[in-house]
């Protein structure tokens, strides 16, 4: 199961914003009682909770030492589905709103070398990551790539933090990410974690897949990936172990929604397979994993599935509810 989570709503203020960008805006966020915040680490994200049906999942980008603030960069998608536009529009210095967490489904392992690969947004869960093991002395590299310089919001913090450890790829300048650099060499002792546009984390896959260690790539998706539905969308029994109910979940219908329409409360939210919320463990069958969370080892041991998307391999599945 997905590290904790705090599904306590909290009110925080913006107490400071900045555009980094033309697209990208930093927000600040300070608890509303002047109380420190929830502590967190490298990785972790809250959610913003813009409406009952608009919540959105966005990684802290600063200080996790500094227990006063919580930062976050939100890229303005005029093609999304709402959220960046809102926030762009609405949260201003002074503006309160809910959130919920910090939660790490991207945690940073103990390594002594580190290769990180970030495109565009996918930067922001990456600063304190690069922070962390700068700190820890590890060895580590970053590829960082965007449309162009101007576009890469933290290109110069990075620099800061140490620049013989940073390759920048402003794709208008000199293309983009090259992984036969990044990735040229495989090695037992290094984690490789990537965060970015599918496109890119894909072909970090496909390289990691056919020549590094089965578990030396962590890879956070902003967005859900295509899955392959081989197993259809044929009706099934859910058996709740806990409620000693039996539940039929139809052609074209959610484990959530089947639930919910019999009155089993789940904690859910991003609906999408992104955020992990949803997450149950398994007792007995095979789920059809259609998620963006779980590793791949993870699917193998089939032990939790993501019942907003996720469905049953088979005619029965039983779940720890």
């Amino acid at each position: 199961m997905r590290n904790s989570f705090n599904e306590e709503e909290l009110t925080v203020v913006v107490t400071h914003r900045s555009a980094l960008t033309e697209e990208i805006v930093e927000l600040e966020f300070r608890n509303a009682d002047g109380s420190d915040l929830p502590a967190w680490d490298p990785g972790s994200h809250i959610e913003i909770v813009l409406s009952e049906s608009v919540i959105r999942q966005y990684s802290l980008c600063g200080d996790p030492s500094d227990r006063g603030c919580w930062r976050i960069a939100v890229l303005r998608e005029a093609d999304g589905r709402g959220g960046s536009l809102q926030i762009h529009e609405e949260l201003h210095v002074g503006s309160s709103v809910a959130v919920r967490g910090p939660r790490n489904l991207f945690p940073l392992r103990p390594s002594p070398n580190y290769v990180f690969i970030a495109g565009g947004i996918g930067i922001t869960p990456m600063l304190p990551m690069v922070s962390a093991a700068a700190k820890a002395g590890a060895r580590w590299s970053i590829h960082y790539g965007g449309r162009s310089r101007r576009s890469m919001a933290f290109a110069e913090k990075l620099l800061e933090i140490d620049g013989a450890g940073v390759r920048l790829y402003p794709q208008d300048e000199v293309g983009v990410i090259d992984l036969n650099s990044a990735l040229g060499q495989p090695d037992t002792d290094t984690l490789v974690y990537c965060c970015g546009p599918e496109a890119l984390l894909r072909a970090v896959e496909d390289r990691c897949r056919s020549s590094w260690p089965s578990d030396a790539l962590c890879i956070e998706r902003f967005s859900p990936k295509s899955v392959d539905s081989s197993a259809g969308d044929d009706s099934f029994e859910v058996e709740l172990m806990q409620s000693s109910m039996t539940v039929t979940v139809n052609p074209g219908q959610s484990i959530l929604s089947a639930l919910e329409e019999v009155g089993v409360p789940v904690l859910a939210s991003c609906m999408e397979g992104t955020c992990a919320t949803c997450e149950v463990a398994v007792l007995e069958g095979v789920p059809d994993h259609r998620d963006s969370v779980l590793t791949e080892r993870e699917r193998e041991d089939n032990k939790t599935m993501m019942i907003c998307v996720s469905r049953a391999a088979g005619s029965r599945i039983v779940l720890d509810l």
